[in-house]
């Protein structure tokens, strides 16, 4: 696991937290600023996981 998977996660999670305290206030700014952030955490996550899938492909190939 590398950092941009890990903060993306963060970043996802975070999201979800701040839409649903947006949904329990009737805040539909704070639902769209977590639903930006989720979306923000998985792009930065699948960058992550295209490193580490490069990465894996790098060291089968040096075996």
């Amino acid at each position: 696991m590398n950092k941009d998977q890990i903060k993306g996660k963060a970043k996802e999670v975070a999201g979800k937290v701040q839409q649903k305290t947006g949904e329990l206030v009737g805040s539909s700014e704070q639902q769209a600023k977590g639903l930006s952030k989720q979306s923000e955490g998985k792009l930065q996550k699948g960058v992550g996981d295209a490193k580490e899938a490069v990465k894996d492909a790098i060291d089968r190939g040096n075996r």
